[in-house]
C-alpha cells in the first residue's frame, strides 16, 4: 500500500529537476558549482518550511556519491551524532567515502549537542548540512557558524508553485483549472509543501479539485483572508491609511484583524519599515529605529508572541509626527534621472585617482564645506528637497 505524501512522490532527484532557488542552483550558482566540482564543505540551509532544504541536502549528496545521513533535531540525541561521527570515520578510512550528515531543524539543538559534532566538522569527518528556519546567527553556536557557509533560501514564488502544482496534478493523475492553481498556489503563501498536502487532502476527499472542494477540505478561517485577493489589500490598505492618519485606534484593529488571519508578521513589519521612511522621515528618526526593531523581533521570535512587538510598533508609528518631505523629495530626484539620464558628474565631484585624471582637473577646485550648486550642470541651483 502507498503511503508516501505527495510532496514526497514528486520531490527532485536531481539538480535540474528543481524548481525555483536560481541563485543557488543555476548556472555558476553555488550549489551547482559545489556538485560539479565535488568540492563539498559544511554548510547551513535557512529558509522558509517547503523551500526545498532538504531536497537540496540529498540531491547533493546523490550527485557527488556520498553516504547521506539524516536526523531531525527534535527526536536526535546526542549519542546518535556520536555514532554517525564514528561511522563516517571509519567509511571515510575503509572505502574514502565521505559522510553527509544532514539536521533538519538544526537551531532545535541546544550548545551541547552542537559542540558535540563540532570536531568531526572542522577536521572534514563529516560533512554537515543544517536546515533551518530560524536565523542561524541566533540559534547555531558560533565556532559551528564560522566553519559553515550559510545558504539562504527564498520562499517560492506562485510562478513557481504552480509549476510545482502542476506537477502534483499530474502525479495525482488529474486536471486543475486555472481558477484552482491560482488558489492552491496563493494558499500556499511559499511553500510548495502545504500546497502539495492541501491539493492531495482534497483528492482523498472528493477525487475532484474544484475551488469549492479545496476550500471546503480547508475548512479554515484563513480563506476569509485570501493573500492575492480583494480582502488584503483592502486590510493592508486600511492599516496603512490609519497610520497615516494617526489613529491608534483603527491602526490597531486592522493589525489584529491581519494577525488573526494569519498574515506573514514579517510582511506587517516590512510595511511598517516603509511607512516609517514615507510618512513620518526625518521629522521622528527613532520612527525608522522602531520600525526595524520590529521586523527585527519578528524575525526571531515570531508567533505569537511577536504581536505584541507589531502593537508596540504600531502605536509608536501612529503617535509619531508625520512628515513625508524625504520620500517626496527623492520622488523629484528620481524623476530629474529618469528623464535626463546619466549627465556629466561636475569635475571638482570627481575622485581624481590617477595622474591623467588629475590632468584632466578631475577633483579640482573641490571645496569639503560649500554653499555653491553640486548637481549637474543641466540642473544647477534645482531644489528637492524642501524642510518641513
Amino acid at each position: 500500500m502507498e503511503v508516501s505524501p505527495l510532496a514526497d512522490k514528486i520531490r527532485p532527484k536531481s539538480l535540474n529537476e528543481i524548481i525555483g532557488q536560481d541563485h543557488l542552483v543555476g548556472k555558476e550558482k553555488p550549489i551547482r558549482r559545489i556538485i560539479e566540482t565535488g568540492k563539498l564543505f559544511s554548510m547551513i540551509f535557512w529558509g522558509p518550511p517547503g523551500t526545498g532544504k532538504t531536497t537540496l541536502a540529498r540531491i547533493i549528496a546523490n550527485e557527488t556519491n556520498a553516504y547521506f545521513v539524516e536526523y531531525s533535531a527534535v527526536t536526535a540525541k546526542k549519542q546518535d551524532v556520536m555514532n554517525v561521527v564514528a561511522e563516517a570515520r571509519e567509511r571515510l578510512k575503509i572505502a574514502n567515502q565521505r559522510t553527509i550528515l544532514f539536521i533538519d531543524e538544526i537551531h532545535r539543538f541546544n550548545k551541547a549537542q552542537q559542540d558535540a559534532f563540532l570536531p568531526s566538522v572542522e577536521n572534514g569527518t563529516i560533512i554537515l548540512i543544517g536546515a533551518t528556519t530560524e536565523n542561524p546567527s541566533f540559534k547555531v553556536i558560533s565556532p559551528l557558524l564560522s566553519r559553515c557557509q550559510v545558504f539562504v533560501l527564498n520562499s517560492l514564488n506562485e510562478k513557481d508553485l504552480e509549476k510545482i502544482i502542476t506537477n502534483g496534478a499530474k502525479e495525482q493523475k488529474v486536471s486543475l483549472s486555472k481558477e484552482s492553481l491560482e488558489f492552491l498556489a496563493t494558499y500556499a503563501n511559499g511553500d510548495a509543501r502545504q500546497a502539495l498536502n492541501l491539493l492531495e487532502a482534497t483528492l482523498k476527499l472528493y477525487e475532484k479539485v474544484t475551488i469549492e472542494n479545496i476550500k471546503t477540505a480547508l475548512q479554515s478561517k484563513f480563506l476569509r483572508y485570501d493573500r492575492a485577493g480583494d480582502e488584503h489589500f483592502n486590510t493592508v490598505s486600511a492599516f496603512i491609511k490609519s497610520l497615516r492618519a494617526s489613529n491608534t485606534d483603527a491602526a490597531l484593529y486592522y493589525l489584529a484583524r491581519m494577525v488573526n488571519t494569519g498574515e506573514d508578521p514579517l510582511f506587517i513589519a516590512r510595511r511598517m519599515v516603509i511607512f516609517a521612511s514615507e510618512d513620518i522621515g526625518i521629522i521622528q528618526p527613532t520612527a525608522l529605529v522602531v520600525a526595524n526593531s520590529v521586523f527585527r523581533a519578528c524575525e526571531t521570535i515570531g508567533y505569537p508572541e511577536c504581536s505584541i512587538n507589531l502593537a508596540h510598533g504600531v502605536v509608536y508609528l501612529c503617535q509619531s509626527k508625520k512628515d513625508r518631505s524625504a520620500y517626496e523629495a527623492y520622488g523629484k530626484a528620481l524623476v530629474d534621472v529618469q528623464e535626463y539620464g546619466n549627465l556629466p558628474i561636475p569635475l571638482n565631484l570627481r575622485n581624481p585617482v590617477t595622474k591623467l585624471m588629475k590632468d584632466l582637473n578631475y577633483g579640482k577646485g573641490y571645496e569639503k564645506y560649500t554653499n555653491e550648486s553640486l548637481l549637474p550642470d543641466k540642473l544647477k541651483n534645482k531644489k528637492y528637497y524642501l524642510k518641513p
